[in-house]
């Protein structure tokens, strides 16, 4: 059987989520709280339970009406849609994975998608969970890119996996006098609103990956204890922040910024060193770092990859459209009322399209 968990439930929300041997940060109720405040959508928790199999998997339940195009074309709540919150996501599955019982799961998952009116849904998969071998005929996967991930066991492995240029960069930002600090409060978070903003200037970013204070204020209300704020000082003056996350022995580089006109000092570096080095003491044992802009193999993954030896994990995608009919209506609508509307554009759902 399914329930779907609400937010307003949250205790129920992780205790369900940690129940689940796999689980990660990306499935709790704090996390999600921050992107429902940044209007993603209605966080909703999938859980799925019965003879031999249990699944879990968080989606943000978004009211088609809602957009522009739309406002006038469709009433309220008439349609949804569902895709994974930032980041990565997908079912964590445990039990009897057998395609017989996956048959039975498939049948009972797109019931309940149609009596909840989903028209479609997009799933970003979890790399290092690989999650994305489930259900292919369903949901389609297609691998987009590489992500990449320390193994932070101990300083050792993690110096050892270092490439050569890394290290004389991160002893470069030492000698310059460079220190790491790190914390939590507001405070930080302002000073890291300002900086990470002017990076996302710098790289002419879209209005989705600016973030309120009230964005920030939820990740440090509700979201405490699996956050911390990494800081980059340079002769007193803060000159790049990073937010890491942290669950179930796994730790994640989650938004970041610095000032370009320090760039020649390698303080981010440095910074993702000690951060990983910090990590290690914790009891993690990898620190997720995530792979270019867009899963590109551009200069910001090859500034991750100097950081691990390893192969990386594979990122993929997952789409299935619920309601065939009803997605073709949605894209009728939007080529009949927007002369801007491209219909051989790659974006889904389409009918979202840019």
């Amino acid at each position: 059987m399914f329930e779907i968990i609400l937010i307003k439930d949250s205790l129920y929300w992780d205790q369900v989520v940690m129940s689940f041997k796999d689980h990660d940060v990306y499935y709790l109720s704090g996390y999600v709280k921050a992107f429902q405040v940044h209007g993603d959508g209605e966080p909703l928790l999938f859980y799925y339970h019965d003879a031999g199999l249990r699944g879990v998997c968080v989606f943000m339940k978004r009211d088609i009406s809602m957009l522009p195009i739309y406002a006038s074309l469709l009433t309220p709540r008439e349609y949804f849609d569902l895709v994974t919150p930032y980041g990565y996501g997908g079912f964590i599955f445990e039990g009897d994975t057998s395609q017989k019982t996956f048959h039975v799961f498939q049948e009972a998952f797109v019931e309940l998608l149609q009596r909840e009116k989903i028209v479609s849904l997009f799933i970003r998969y979890h790399p290092q969970i690989e999650n994305a071998r489930y259900l292919p005929s369903l949901f389609s996967p297609v691998d987009v890119g590489k992500t990449i991930e320390m193994d932070i066991r101990s300083p050792e492995v993690i110096w050892n996996n270092l490439t050569s240029k890394n290290r004389n960069m991160i002893r470069k930002a030492g000698k310059l006098g460079v220190s790491i600090c790190h914390g939590k409060g507001l405070q930080l978070f302002a000073v890291f609103k300002k900086i990470y903003n002017s990076t996302m200037d710098k790289d002419n970013a879209s209005a989705y990956y600016y973030f309120e204070d009230q964005f920030y204020l939820s990740i440090n209300n509700d979201f405490a204890s699996n956050h911390e704020i990494f800081y980059a000082l340079y002769g007193g003056k803060i000159v790049a922040m990073s937010i890491m996350l942290y669950a179930n022995q796994r730790m994640h580089y989650h938004l970041s910024g610095s000032f370009w006109e320090y760039r020649s000092l390698a303080a981010s570096n440095l910074l993702l060193y000690e951060a990983a080095c910090w990590g290690s003491q914790q009891g993690f044992k990898t620190f997720h770092l995530g792979g270019g802009l867009g899963a590109k193999e551009d200069g910001l993954f090859r500034f991750k990859q100097a950081f691990s030896r390893s192969q990386g994990r594979v990122f993929s995608v997952g789409k299935c459209v619920v309601n065939a009919d009803v997605y073709a209506k949605l894209v009728k609508m939007r080529e009949t009322y927007d002369k801007n509307f491209d219909m051989n554009s790659l974006f889904f759902p389409l009918y979202r399209g840019m």
